[in-house]
């Protein structure tokens, strides 16, 4: 199978064009560093950093909370701590869960400019 990949890759290759090909290359699959890193480029790249930001104050709440659930004795003041504890950590946890969609996004945008370059290609082969 991987066999066939390269011989496909190769064959697209040379139906594109040198410009077409290096952004070809540029749509390669990515590890895990490149993709989180790849959240902070584009138009909404500020966003990211807002996101991330309010990441961090929330994680800093959720540490807050946590000390003084672990430092107060009545009931009542520990499920305040408590519930604010939650809350912060659900509110970390949701931001995260945004991060990872938006890039599976990134993923399927990519794969979708490999497959229209490969059907634009082809089609291009077959014309001729």
């Amino acid at each position: 199978m991987k066999n066939n990949m390269e011989n496909i890759d190769k064959l697209i290759k040379e139906t594109l064009t040198e410009q077409a090909s290096k952004f070809y290359d540029d749509l390669e699959e990515q590890n895990m560093i490149q993709m989180l890193f790849g959240l902070f480029e584009g138009k909404n790249k500020w966003f990211m950093y807002v996101m991330n930001l309010v990441t961090l104050i929330f994680f800093g709440l959720f540490i807050y909370c946590l000390v003084q659930f672990l430092k107060v004795e009545a009931t009542k003041d520990l499920l305040k701590w408590e519930l604010g504890s939650v809350v912060f950590l659900l509110g970390v946890s949701m931001l995260k869960v945004f991060a990872w969609m938006q890039m599976d996004k990134n993923a399927l945008f990519r794969e979708m400019k490999r497959l229209e370059i490969q059907i634009s290609s082809l089609s291009g082969r077959m014309s001729k």
